[in-house]
């Protein structure tokens, strides 16, 4: 089973996973899936979404979904949940997973996975001094 089967899976039937709907859940399922594997479904995932964002940020990439996911909730990272729903929280293991998808197309790539980590490093680098 690939990768992208696993976690289409995981988004098609998320109780068969012991997932009640939670994004704190789905992060921990997802961590210890990875850790698991040595690191190897989610290694880039962070810096694929910071080139998508844009800018540097120290945030792992639980914190950048829930940026995402709620834009206009005030604070960063777990704060955006303080005064969740089950329907944003489930709204946001939905954006996970999806987000996971278009990453894991990328991570599969070797070109576009490259040219990934050269827009993150081109992010991390110190501007020109000139």
């Amino acid at each position: 089973m690939s990768d992208k089967d696993f976690i289409e899976g995981v988004g098609a039937r998320p109780g068969l996973y012991g997932l009640g709907g939670s994004y704190r859940g789905a992060v921990m399922f997802l961590t210890g899936f990875d850790e698991a594997r040595s690191g190897g479904l989610m290694r880039g995932f962070t810096e694929w979404l910071v080139v998508r964002r844009g800018e540097r940020t120290s945030f792992g990439w639980p914190a950048l979904v829930l940026d995402e996911a709620f834009p206009d909730v005030e604070g960063w990272g777990w704060n955006k949940l303080e005064d969740s729903t089950q329907q944003k929280d489930q709204e946001a293991v939905e954006l996970l997973l999806s987000l996971l998808l278009e990453f894991l197309a990328v991570r599969d790539e070797v070109t576009a996975l490259a040219r990934m980590y050269a827009q993150y490093d081109a992010l991390q680098s110190p501007p020109d001094a000139s």
